[in-house]
């Protein structure tokens, strides 16, 4: 190997650890992406049939969700939202809770907003694989257990999370939020039908059924999720600031 391949090489290693550093993406979070994107139902066979790392092709599912987790936790931070959605909170009631705190309106509505944009992609993320493990597991024509059930959960997770990560930007906006979180919701069903031929759905009816149940249970999902988010939300910046 001549001098200028090695620096090459060595540079490459070093933005790849730089990349693994900041946002937690290595060459096998790259790689399960790209398979995600262009050809995820044979991505998801691998990852079921060769093992948690697919043979060493891919990063373990947990982690790459955990990863794309960060970068929308991240983005929600950039996008300068500061919880926009609480302002839907009645103002009255928003307003004895900063009395108490002994903080200023604005101050407090900002505490808020910082919680949530702490705290929104977590929980939602967790309860999304608790709702959508056991159906992908009652549909799968094999006995995955626990372990590969949670396995393909969160392969599907991510190939719904990867194209939507941009709209985070939007998301938190009351002006942006219906058409993001339609847009968002449209993902799921169409990750859905595109990653699980032959394994949660066999006929396009059963496509279409699964589909339309998986993507209505996460919208349901979402939808109650901002009740203890809010409660938490709130507290925390009453308590804690």
């Amino acid at each position: 190997m001549s001098e200028a391949q090695s620096d090459k090489l060595a540079s490459r290693e070093d933005l790849e650890r730089l990349s693994q550093d900041a946002v937690g993406f290595g060459t096998l979070e790259l790689r399960a992406i790209r398979a995600l994107l262009l050809r995820p139902r044979e991505a998801l066979e691998q990852w079921m049939t060769l093992g948690p790392t697919a043979g060493g092709l891919y990063a373990r599912p947990l982690r790459l969700y955990l990863s794309i987790c960060g970068v929308m936790m991240l983005i929600m931070f950039l996008s300068g939202t500061d919880g926009e959605l609480v302002k839907a909170a009645p103002r009255d009631f928003v307003a004895g809770l900063a009395k108490g705190a002994g903080k200023s309106l604005e101050s407090y509505m900002g505490d808020v907003g910082n919680w949530m944009n702490l705290l929104l992609v977590p929980l939602t993320s967790a309860l999304y694989a608790l709702v959508a493990a056991p159906l992908l597991r009652w549909w799968d024509p094999e006995n995955l257990g626990w372990r590969r059930g949670s396995r393909a959960t969160f392969v599907f997770l991510s190939a719904w999370s990867i194209p939507i990560v941009p709209l985070t930007w939007w998301v938190g906006n009351p002006d942006s939020a219906v058409w993001a979180s339609l847009v968002i919701v449209a993902a799921a069903l169409y990750t859905f039908v595109r990653m699980g031929k032959s394994r949660w759905w066999r006929t396009p009816l059963g496509a279409g059924l699964k589909g339309l149940t998986l993507t209505m249970v996460l919208l349901l999902t979402s939808m109650i999720a901002y009740a203890p988010l809010f409660a938490i939300c709130f507290a925390g910046a009453y308590y804690i600031g």
